[in-house]
């Protein structure tokens, strides 16, 4: 089997010795449910051309690979094209695997949507779907989320959703999902839960994986048209994992393209027995079982999840996708980490230089971008996926980066 068949529609739920099912024994036949539904619909033209639809007059897909030429000739090496994602209606790549999911609910006929959401931008492709195809919507969101991402919590309500901060734990992505899996648990029949990446019990690894693959589908167009040749590397920032493999999982059979990904190294790559200064898996993870599935977690010897931190909310879990964890042994994708504050000058060079605001998680990759293409010759080319825009992180930028104008304007407005 190709490594992209495998990734994309793995019908057992397993990548090697990752991903699987380890759910209450409530939750199998929903599970089950779930995966045959999946299974029945990716060869269904019926419901491809319905979501490809969507893709096009409602998220306004294909999104455009657009030429870096000034930051291409300020940093001197490889060519830069950047998948703009950010212009996604809702402002992610998130709407992308959550058209995929409310088409495959409304097939099932369940009538509730929940979902977690950390940056928010998962959240809002959410709540935008179950405004447009009428499901009642509820979100999760950890409080340290809910309050640095507010912005999207106020669009979110706008759309009808009812947003619940969760108190437990480190308040971040992961004690989200726990919130959202226990909501599930208590309505098994009239709701789906819309998971938000590439994590989870099997089929959510797959299933997201197909939804997102649109994106290097796109891109194998795009770039042929350009350049007339496949790019040499590809760079993604990796929380979950749902963007990087759909950017990925195109070319997983090319092993002359360079795949990397690109973790959170927060304020350091330091740890103590139950917090992390980052959520770099790949960096120190150990292999357990979490939230329904196998792969690298930030963990202590006695398995217990430790705390991380990211300054970008979407990044910050201390999981990965079974698949990255699969892809990484096999060594067909390598990864590396940005810290906080290479983001935030990464952030500033792209907005100065090509006039884009990328969202903080989208700036991890270019901090590698920025690293690896002076390297490179003017006869290579880097694509790096800008998975969303920076629009929803202003309470996060805007302290680091105009301090004391930001606030004095907050205090006037209070």
């Amino acid at each position: 089997m190709s490594l992209k068949k495998l990734i994309l529609a793995s019908e057992n739920g397993y990548f090697g010795n990752y991903g699987g099912r380890y759910v209450p024994e409530m939750l199998v036949p929903i599970m089950d449910d779930l995966r045959d539904a999946f299974f029945a619909v990716v060869d269904d033209p019926n419901f491809l051309a319905e979501l490809q639809d969507l893709y096009e007059n409602y998220s306004g897909r294909p999104t455009p690979l657009t030429f870096c030429k000034n930051i291409t000739v300020h940093l001197g090496g490889a060519k830069i094209y950047l998948k703009n994602e950010g212009l996604n209606h809702t402002g992610a790549h998130k709407i992308n695997h959550c058209l995929g999911q409310a088409l495959l609910a409304k097939r099932m006929k369940k009538s509730r949507i929940i979902a977690e959401t950390g940056a928010g931008q998962h959240g809002l492709a959410t709540a935008s779907i179950c405004a447009k195809l009428g499901f009642e919507c509820v979100i999760y969101m950890g409080k340290k989320d809910y309050d640095r991402q507010r912005p999207n919590v106020f669009w979110m309500e706008r759309m009808g959703a009812e947003i619940v901060p969760v108190f437990d734990g480190g308040q971040t992505l992961r004690d989200a999902v726990n919130a959202a899996l226990k909501d599930l648990l208590a309505h098994p029949h009239d709701t789906h839960y819309l998971l938000g990446t590439a994590c989870g019990p099997h089929p959510y690894p797959a299933m997201n994986a197909f939804f997102q693959s649109i994106v290097g589908k796109e891109i194998r167009q795009q770039i042929l048209k350009h350049e007339q040749k496949l790019p040499d590397t590809i760079v993604a920032c990796v929380g979950g994992g749902s963007n990087a493999l759909g950017i990925f999982a195109e070319f997983l059979d090319e092993p002359s393209i360079e795949l990397i990904g690109v973790e959170a190294g927060g304020k350091s790559i330091t740890e103590t027995r139950k917090n992390c200064d980052h959520a770099a898996r790949m960096q120190s993870g150990t292999v357990g079982v979490t939230e329904g599935f196998k792969s690298y977690f930030l963990q202590d010897d006695e398995g217990q999840v430790r705390e991380t931190h990211s300054i970008s909310a979407g990044l910050d879990y201390s999981g990965v996708s079974p698949q990255m964890a699969y892809l990484r042994d096999k060594k067909r994708v390598n990864f590396s980490y940005a810290l906080d504050d290479e983001v935030l000058a990464a952030y500033e060079f792209f907005a100065r230089h090509e006039g884009i605001l990328l969202a903080l998680e989208s700036a991890h990759a270019a901090v590698e971008v920025q690293k690896i293409a002076p390297k490179l010759s003017t006869e290579k080319i880097i694509v790096m996926n800008a998975s969303g825009r920076g629009e929803k992180d202003l309470f996060i930028t805007a302290p680091a980066l105009d301090h004391d104008n930001f606030i004095e304007f907050l205090h006037s407005r209070a």
